[in-house]
């Protein structure tokens, strides 16, 4: 287990907050006080470099989250709901907002706009892209989760980008809100969650399995779900947030070990008071996990995710969730 890890969770209104202790007491970032995060990036072979994305800015810590600045360069017209760091090249950033994608080659401090295709406007609303997922064995193959948009495809990096087959015949399962990739002995696979449930594909998206999991309570048939996590060291393990609606009253999270054909519920005390919008780890110390509801709980595991007990401390709405490791 690592000695030294910080949790950092991004709040609605209120900014980010870090915690060095495992949750036992809470900093909030000065800077960014009255900032609505939706995303933080915690650097893996920087832990005293992080980046935020907000409803107004992009901003950055250099150290620990402590201070933050808004990052100039970065252009202020759009929500940003997603950062995501090239696993072999920390210094290639992608920044996935409302609407679009853009990219970054040198550690977030200029940027590009990606030509990646979207609708204007959905049923549900303006696409945003609320995942960004890299193959760590080969960095040129790309998958971006669109709310209400579906999955998009880069083979080249992320220069080009196609649309991705349809997730499900319903549309909702089109409005994809988080991804992961699994190497397993049996090939690649890539989930995928929505509103409905989580899909897989074992053919790089071009075809679809969903998995629907059992009502949490008497509110909805079906439950919401939205944060999705595959464990670094165990690629069999899946890890999957849900809520009974949205936001909801409880949530609970789902979690696989035999890469994702079956679930159970991981043991939560005490349960939690809405969706489960974050579960998070840090590929340095996978044993060492992190949740968060939609209605400001925050979860700490250090069993590699069978036990989550709360934190004391309650936040008012939560969209960002982060590890960073000393």
């Amino acid at each position: 287990m690592a000695e030294r890890f910080t949790v950092h969770v991004g709040t609605i209104g209120h900014g980010p907050w870090r915690s060095i202790d495992g949750g036992q007491s809470w900093q909030q970032g000065r800077g960014a006080i009255e900032h609505s995060v939706r995303a933080i990036l915690a650097f893996p072979d920087a832990p005293a470099e992080l980046l935020a994305g907000t409803d107004e800015a992009l901003l950055a810590s250099g150290d620990g989250g402590e201070h933050w600045r808004i990052v100039d360069s970065y252009e202020a017209d759009r929500q940003t709901w997603s950062l995501t760091v090239d696993p072999n090249d920390t210094d290639t950033i992608f920044a996935g907002g409302q609407p679009g994608l853009r990219r970054s080659h040198d550690r977030g401090q200029t940027w590009e706009q990606l030509p990646v295709p979207m609708i204007e406007a959905g049923r549900y609303g303006v696409p945003q892209v609320t995942s960004v997922l890299i193959d760590p064995l080969d960095s040129r193959r790309i998958y971006a989760g669109v709310e209400v948009d579906g999955v998009k495809k880069s083979f080249d990096g992320g220069d080009t980008w196609t649309q991705g087959n349809p997730i499900g015949t319903e549309y909702l399962h089109e409005d994809v809100h988080g991804m992961g990739r699994a190497a397993l002995p049996s090939g690649v696979t890539v989930f995928a969650t929505n509103p409905f449930g989580v899909s897989r594909t074992d053919d790089e998206g071009e075809s679809w399995t969903q998995h629907e999991f059992a009502a949490l309570s008497d509110a909805a048939p079906r439950p919401y779900c939205r944060a999705m996590l595959v464990k670094p060291d165990d690629p069999s393990t899946v890890f999957v947030g849900c809520g009974d609606t949205y936001p909801g009253t409880t949530g609970a999270i789902w979690r696989s070990t035999d890469g994702g054909r079956s679930w159970a519920q991981s043991r939560m005390s005490p349960a939690p008071n809405s969706l489960v919008f974050c579960v998070e780890t840090h590929p340095a110390a996978p044993e060492i996990m992190a949740a968060a509801t939609i209605f400001g709980n925050v979860y700490t595991s250090t069993d590699g995710g069978a036990l989550w007990q709360k934190c004391e401390t309650e936040f008012g709405e939560i969209r960002a969730l982060a590890i960073s490791v000393a």
